[in-house]
């Protein structure tokens, strides 16, 4: 009865789902725009951003997306739409993707990228941090919320330039003042498409900590 009156409906193309599926429908998962960065190779498209700004020891991502296709939706959907839970889905998927495309690195934690107390307030969740959520539930790794805050409330870098989003990232980070007994972490995203917030916060982690190791796990880059 209560599915007569509020259908579970998929996020992108509004279809009944089955019972076994959740958000998503198994036709708009086969459309997705899945990456495969070959582990053999010594870079990849992911790496090449970052090249000459921040040093990286291993990129991942689980699809690109652009404007208008089911991956642009499911991202509206995971940071606007309330879906705390796609976003421990989605997570879920990146770890077993990762599990099957690579061979096993040690990880100490996972530490997402923080967003301000008040768009977490409005949001009611942080979408990155929800990713990492799903994705230590299937690496067996801890999620550290704690290691680096977000000290000021700037503007949506979607509109604005290359230039412009690294000068609206700029001092926006803090880390924690306790020590953290960390070699390698892996930083977790929503999207990159210039690279500028996690370079942001790869760059003032690196100034205190210069020998750590840092990953990035993103779910979608812009292609």
């Amino acid at each position: 009865m209560v599915n007569l009156i509020y259908p579970n409906l998929c996020l992108t193309c509004d279809r009944e789902l089955l019972i076994e599926e959740r958000n998503l429908c198994a036709f708009c998962l086969m459309e997705i725009h899945m990456i495969y960065f070959d582990p053999s190779t010594r870079e990849n498209t992911l790496d090449k951003l970052f090249w000459g700004r921040v040093k990286i020891h291993t990129t991942y991502a689980l699809f690109y997306f652009e404007k208008g296709t089911h991956e642009q939706k499911i991202l509206h959907q995971l940071k606007y739409g309330f879906k705390a839970q796609l976003g421990v889905q989605l997570g879920k998927w990146m770890g077993n993707d990762w599990l099957q495309k690579n061979q096993g690195i040690k990880v100490d934690a996972f530490i997402p990228v923080p967003i301000h107390r008040r768009k977490r307030f409005s949001r009611g969740y942080n979408q990155s941090e929800q990713l990492a959520w799903g994705i230590a539930a299937i690496l067996k790794v801890p999620v550290d919320c704690n290691f680096i805050r977000k000290i000021k409330n700037t503007k949506s870098q979607t509109k604005k330039s290359i230039f412009h989003r690294r000068l609206n990232v700029e001092n926006v980070f803090k880390l924690s003042n306790n020590w953290r007994q960390y070699k390698h972490i892996v930083i977790v995203d929503d999207v990159v498409t210039t690279g500028a917030t996690l370079e942001a916060m790869i760059s003032i982690i690196n100034k205190r900590y210069p020998a750590l190791e840092i990953s990035i796990f993103v779910l979608a880059m812009a292609k």
